[in-house]
């Protein structure tokens, strides 16, 4: 068993190439049931974070060699984008094991973020692998990187400062509307989605006060939820290429897969406009607003990439809390490398403990039948527990008789450790008689096998 990532983020990739990638969250249990299938039998779990900034795989191997799952997953996402398999591989980047772990709790904390330390990645990811778990392609082992990417998040959340000082997205716009217009007081505000990151947009802007504030929605549900919570109005999607020219600030983020506003559109407001500046702020993955609209000589048009010298802003006066926080993801890898060496450990600890089981099942066949002759009962016992220890020390004595001398000293060192013995030499080791009714030692058989059952 191990854990593979695949996945290409705003490090990597630029936006147009990531928005090749971007699942959208309605879509995202078809795309968790083709990716699976594509994986056939390589992987027996895996799960998908569609995020502005990243489109990530992370799978979990069942018995498919790492090779052949990487290049599994790296086709699959290849064909989602339709792009050619060399020019995706100077974006994508593959990670194994304990370097997986690691960066999912980076991620989860926020420090793999275009915003160092933000939040909104965390509750991204829990939806992504609440998806999984609906679809039925979570297991146990990436349940647990999951559960544990939680555990760091929340760690670093309370035990560092991380967030003090961030500049988020949300507070960029307002930053960049401020350094365009005179009086933000004055200003006309379009918000097209009302999704989680509108709504912290959107939240932002009001605290200023602008003179009025419109939220296009596909949904009127959640259009009439964040109208009321921030005083705003609503119109239709539909109304923007006749209403557009009303604004001075236009913030979009939808899940829309094509472009809800195009140039014309742009250059029709414009004209209405008489010229007057407009900044428009772009958050989608895809786009939504057309990116040609940036050639207008009179539109500001920025996307989530264009924002990140403004978020990077205050980097150094996080830098302490970030060590802090590599150091507390540190501790969660090795604890999850732990844990899966535990893991790797379960098929020998069933192997022995039913080997030990069937031991114990010979001889008390052979104990029942001996009491059924009439014999003994102390007798009876006293050989089924001689035994059960021979079986069960004959292989440790094997190995020390059979062993040369550097062998034996770690084998040694390795039962004493194992039976809670002091240490002893090697020669005191080597010395030890086999117990009574143990198998021949190898000096006089070269069988590691335990004896058998008596006819």
């Amino acid at each position: 068993m191990n854990v593979v990532s695949i996945g290409l983020n705003h490090h990597s990739a630029p936006l147009d190439v990531r928005s090749r990638f971007a699942v959208a969250q309605d879509a995202l249990g078809d795309h968790l049931r083709a990716l699976r299938a594509h994986l056939e039998s390589q992987a027996g779990e895996a799960a998908i974070l569609s995020t502005c900034n990243r489109t990530e795989l992370y799978v979990a191997t069942h018995g498919g060699s790492m090779r052949d799952v990487c290049h599994a997953g790296m086709s699959w996402l290849a064909g989602q984008g339709g792009v050619a398999g060399p020019a995706l591989n100077d974006h994508l980047y593959v990670r194994e094991g304990g370097e997986t772990a690691r960066h999912a709790f980076r991620v989860a904390s926020g420090l793999d973020s275009m915003v160092i330390g933000e939040p909104q990645i965390l509750g991204q990811m829990k939806a992504a692998v609440r998806q999984a778990g609906e679809v039925g392609t979570l297991g146990s082992t990436l349940h647990q990187l999951f559960q544990r990417s939680f555990s760091v998040a929340k760690a670093v959340r309370t035990r560092t400062e991380i967030g003090a000082h961030s500049v988020s997205m949300a507070a960029a716009v307002v930053k960049l509307a401020d350094q365009l217009f005179e009086d933000f007081r004055s200003l006309r505000v379009l918000f097209v989605g009302a999704g989680e990151m509108i709504e912290l947009v959107a939240t932002h802007v009001a605290a200023r006060e602008p003179a009025a504030m419109v939220v296009a929605n596909r949904s009127a549900e959640r259009a009439a939820r964040l109208v009321e919570r921030t005083g705003a109005s609503s119109m239709a999607l539909s109304a923007i290429p006749s209403r557009l020219h009303e604004f001075d600030l236009v913030v979009s983020c939808t899940a829309s897969a094509l472009p809800l506003i195009g140039l014309g559109a742009v250059e029709r407001a414009l004209v209405q406009r008489r010229r007057r500046p407009v900044l428009m702020v772009d958050l989608a993955v895809p786009r939504d607003i057309e990116p040609e609209v940036a050639r207008l000589s009179d539109v500001y048009l920025y996307t989530v990439d264009d924002l990140a010298s403004i978020v990077r802003e205050g980097a150094s006066s996080r830098q302490a809390a970030i060590e802090q926080a590599e150091s507390i993801v540190d501790e969660g890898v090795r604890g999850f490398e732990h844990w899966m060496a535990q893991r790797r450990s379960v098929p020998l600890i069933q192997a022995l403990q039913q080997r030990a089981e069937h031991w114990a099942e010979i001889e008390m066949r052979r104990a029942r039948r001996r009491l059924a002759r009439g014999q003994d009962v102390e007798a009876v016992l006293q050989g089924l527990t001689r035994g059960l220890t021979g079986k069960l020390m004959h292989g440790a004595l094997h190995e020390i008789h059979a062993s040369d001398e550097a062998q034996r000293r770690s084998t040694a060192e390795t039962m004493s450790r194992l039976f809670g013995l002091p240490a002893l030499s090697v020669a005191a080791s080597s010395s030890v008689a086999c117990p009574h009714s143990a198998a021949p030692t190898a000096s006089h058989s070269s069988s590691h096998k335990p004896p058998q059952e008596a006819p």
